[in-house]
């Protein structure tokens, strides 16, 4: 039994800037101590004693045609956490911290150049074989060749590997400036070596890859549904990190055309449990004929991320600052809010809402402090950073925000010709807005009408799941919908969402193409902070700096989770601050 903990928010031994942490390790926090110790039995967020047994139905909306979720083509089916397994499992009430999984002991750097894993003994794949060192060296430098441009970004930073014993590996970075690193390879998913012998890894394939995760493939409908079995044989069941979660027997995915018919197979008893995206499906789509459907709103502390409309600044229609701005002001999200939408949503301020990440209105001491550390003489911080955060609102009952658009356009040079907006060279203000039947199509739409009463064309294209990735891949369009999802502790992900490097790159989430040194320089403090102050002012300072840029109009969110599920489902007493963990839940009568 592992007899002690290492949190790596201090230092253990003061020889040398990379003194070795103890070989006992159990956990990893980014900042501060982790909350469950050495001899923790199972999160406080599960049920240890749920009953394991029957199944559950999700729907999800598209199709898919690939089981290999980690490379850049193709559209991966739903389920990649039952299969795959990581070094390290992530705590969902802690804002950063990860306990031992198939690595049963770390060690890591104080100044964090380094980190060790040691495999635990018992781990084996879905077909058998055991988990090595080879497998994990092998993930590293596939994922880091041939994955996704996020796993390029990460492994890449590792400039050694080194063995250490029969089950143990190092891996060094090129510097001991990102703290975060040992926690990211922390979270590298496992892949079996043997299993690509004579394969090609990056290539659309439908054919199931052994994971050692708790769950296999039992049936493919290609496009259509994916069903996984539990294993109850699965290695790590007792595991601290797995006792209480993947309790059903059989997990099924169905995919359906759009959220209508989901709803209706909901409806039908065909689903079992739904994410409740529409405010008016959740005021008068579930009524007294459906006794057995339990609806609950769960609370949460995760920041709200930002759902928004976003600008590729790519295209020369949104290259000037002042037409983002008119059209950020052209949103009407009170009239949305009270016509469409019941007076659900929020307007989302910020990239951070919901949590102390979220940057103030002005900028606090602290900022500016951090700022002028930041500032260099090629690059001086801009006045719109300094300046007051203005606030997203629209509001439809008066028109001061509609003023503001047109003399924003105005100043950029369009005027009315006719009933069109054009510039100085007769070019219409003209885009097209691409989205998903899941995207948010009716805001969409409203949006489109208001901005033709200002001369402005905007056409609605509706696509397939499958063109949008696409699409998305190569940024090849105007104007998206997007969600980028946030957690309380942001770290390395941010460069792959803002970094200049990230903007001409195939396949990041730097949709809107922003190339910005000062967002540069913050993307890597953040995961250098020593200290969660650290990070808050950096994180505070990188959401101002956004806003300021107006590359994305906001749109909305809620601050609960709303669910609704059939009563033969079950779930725990606490909900965990990211909130509510469908892992933990089991069947009412297995």
């Amino acid at each position: 039994m592992l007899n002690r903990i290492i949190a790596l928010g201090f230092c253990l031994a003061a020889a040398t800037p990379t003194a070795m942490a103890d070989q006992s390790n159990h956990a990893i926090a980014m900042h501060g101590d982790p909350k469950y110790g050495a001899e923790f039995d199972h999160f406080d967020y599960v049920n240890a004693e749920a009953p394991k047994g029957g199944a559950i139905t999700f729907a999800e909306i598209g199709s898919f045609d690939s089981l290999n979720p980690f490379i850049i083509r193709g559209i991966p089916a739903a389920g990649r956490n039952l299969v795959f397994e990581t070094l390290l499992a992530r705590s969902r009430d802690e804002p950063f911290t990860l306990y031992a999984r198939l690595a049963e002991k770390i060690s890591v750097a104080d100044d964090r150049s380094w980190i060790e894993f040691h495999l635990n003994p018992a781990a084996r794949f879905q077909d058998g074989k055991p988990v090595t060192i080879d497998d994990v060296v092998f993930s590293l430098e596939t994922l880091r060749d041939h994955g996704r441009p996020n796993h390029h970004a990460y492994y890449s930073q590792v400039v050694e590997i080194e063995r250490v014993g029969e089950r143990g590996v190092r891996f060094s970075f090129r510097s001991g400036g990102d703290r975060e690193l040992p926690l990211i390879l922390g979270l590298m998913p496992v892949l079996p070596k043997h299993h690509f012998d004579g394969r090609t890894f990056d290539q659309v394939s439908l054919e199931p890859i052994p994971g050692s995760g708790p769950y296999v493939i039992e049936t493919v409908d290609p496009g259509r549904s994916i069903t996984y079995r539990r294993d109850p044989d699965h290695w790590g069941k007792d595991l601290p990190v797995n006792r209480g979660r993947f309790n059903f027997d059989m997990i099924r995915y169905d995919y359906y055309r759009d959220q209508s018919l989901a709803f209706e197979a909901f409806r039908a008893g065909q689903v079992d449990f739904r994410a409740e995206p529409s405010p008016q499906r959740w005021a008068t789509g579930y009524t007294k004929r459906d006794p057995d459907v339990v609806l609950a709103e769960l609370p949460h502390g995760r920041p709200s991320g930002m759902l928004g409309l976003v600008m590729n600044t790519r295209r020369d229609v949104f290259s000037d600052i002042r037409v983002r701005q008119a059209l950020i002001h052209a949103f009407d999200f009170e009239w949305l809010n009270e016509k469409l939408f019941f007076g659900a949503y929020t307007r989302t301020q910020s990239f951070f809402d919901n949590a102390d990440l979220e940057a103030p209105t002005r900028v606090s001491k602290h900022e500016q402090a951090m700022l002028e550390t930041l500032e260099s003489g090629d690059h001086p911080v801009s006045q719109s950073v300094l300046d007051p955060l203005p606030a997203s609102q629209g509001d439809g009952y008066d028109r001061e925000n509609r003023r503001h658009a047109q003399q924003m356009l105005r100043d950029a040079g369009y005027h009315i010709d006719g009933k069109h907006l054009i510039d100085a060279r007769n070019r219409p203000l003209a885009f097209e807005i691409l989205i998903t039947a899941s995207g948010p199509q009716r805001a969409v739409a409203q949006f489109a009408r208001d901005l033709e009463t200002l001369g402005i064309k905007a056409t609605v294209r509706l696509v397939d799941e499958a063109q949008y990735q696409e699409r998305l891949i190569d940024y090849d369009f105007d104007m998206i919908a997007y969600f980028w999802g946030q957690s309380l502790s942001p770290g390395n992900e941010q460069a792959f969402y803002w970094h200049s490097d990230s903007a001409d790159r195939p396949g990041t989430r730097n949709y809107m193409g922003v190339k910005d040194p000062l967002i540069d320089r913050l993307v890597a403090q953040i995961p250098a902070a020593r200290t969660r102050e650290e990070l808050i002012g950096a994180t505070r300072l990188l959401d101002r700096t956004l806003r300021s840029g107006a590359y994305v109009i906001p749109l909305y969110h809620l601050d609960i989770d709303r669910v609704a599920y059939w009563n033969r489902l079950s779930r725990p007493e606490v909900t965990p601050t990211m909130g509510y963990s469908l892992d933990s839940w089991w069947a009412s009568q297995p």
